[in-house]
């Protein structure tokens, strides 16, 4: 399917099931369908971010991931009172990028155009750009420190990696591309390489632990999480803020998604996504099925240790520190890049 399809079919979810909602405020398309041709590819193992604007300060829970006219999508509510400040969108890494184009689905308001025509012109100002990057620089540094080492493993991992997933963001954001959430480490790889720091990436890696993986260590453990998202997914009962990631439609996404990068050789980028899955399924099962928690625990707890090295609390408070020790130089490499990008005014 082509994007340009994708998108007229988010369009028409929009109109069915959004709009008529009583505090429905608009909608617009997001994440990494933003920026690209209408005759582009959609990949299976790609989704179309579509997200519902609502009046008020606190947005419904969001639907998550769903397929409609055989187009996976995936639904966020946002509170208006989240995008009611033109400057703050414009300093927040994760929204801004969204506005830079005209994504906009349905505006009944207005206020989603208006917020557009505010923030396109001023997208690239460098003061601009450097406070969304600092904006993900203190995604990192807040999300590590708020680490909770009385929380169980799988809790711990993520805790950790997601953040230290951040800093790829931060190159990204400084070069104006799109701060991906599954791709990040192959499209940071790029970043680097396009502006002669290429050396930074082994580093990045070597923060998560996988510059050494091997494409059969990915591939075995990555067989392993197979097994355990599919045990997951029948008995997930409890909702999580990711709870459709871990449905059979999400599939192609959340397993397939990174057996196309072992299979492509990007098997160390494929690392971040496997963990990220394995800690959300045990995150469900402690809760929904204990028993089998505990029999899958061994499976997580040696992707874990294979993939990243870490294999206790005590060695995700030491990856803690480097990543915080590595800041400094990485904020170095986003103003060498910031001064080197020809499209920042």
């Amino acid at each position: 399917m082509r994007v340009g399809e994708a998108r007229a079919a988010a369009a028409r979810w929009v109109a069915a099931h959004a709009r008529p909602r009583p505090d429905y405020r608009g909608a617009y398309f997001s994440g990494s369908t933003v920026g690209r041709p209408d005759d582009a590819v959609l990949p299976a193992s790609s989704d179309v971010d579509v997200v519902v604007v609502t009046e008020g300060d606190e947005a419904p829970a969001k639907p998550g991931k769903l397929r409609h006219e055989g187009v996976l999508l995936e639904i966020t509510y946002a509170p208006w009172a989240e995008l009611s400040d033109p400057d703050t969108v414009l300093s927040s890494y994760h929204l801004a990028g969204s506005f830079r184009r005209d994504t906009v689905i349905d505006d009944p308001t207005g206020r989603l155009r208006a917020l557009h025509a505010y923030v396109a012109p001023r997208f690239a100002e460098r003061n601009r750009v450097r406070l969304r990057c600092l904006d993900a620089r203190h995604r990192v540094e807040n999300r590590l420190a708020a680490l909770d080492t009385s929380q169980p493993f799988h809790t711990q991992v993520m805790a950790w990696l997601f953040p230290t997933g951040v800093t790829t963001h931060v190159p990204l954001v400084a070069a104006l591309r799109n701060p991906t959430v599954r791709l990040r480490y192959p499209a940071a790889r790029e970043v680097l390489t396009a502006y002669g720091h290429q050396e930074l990436y082994p580093e990045l890696l070597a923060l998560l632990g996988c510059e050494g993986v091997r494409a059969r260590q990915a591939g075995r453990h990555l067989a392993e999480l197979t097994r355990t998202f599919d045990a997951t997914v029948p008995v997930a009962r409890t909702p999580f803020f990711f709870s459709s990631d871990l449905t059979e439609r999400a599939r192609p996404i959340a397993v397939d998604g990174s057996r196309e990068l072992i299979d492509r050789g990007e098997h160390r980028e494929a690392v971040f996504w496997i963990v990220a899955t394995f800690a959300r399924c045990h995150t469900v099962l402690a809760v929904d099925d204990p028993a089998l928690h505990t029999a899958r625990l061994p499976a997580f707890e040696a992707a874990v240790a294979d993939l990243t090295g870490i294999t206790g609390t005590a060695d995700i408070l030491e990856r803690r520190e480097e990543v915080t020790r590595f800041l400094p130089g990485l904020w170095a490499v986003a103003e060498d890049i910031l001064a080197a990008n020809p499209d920042i005014t």
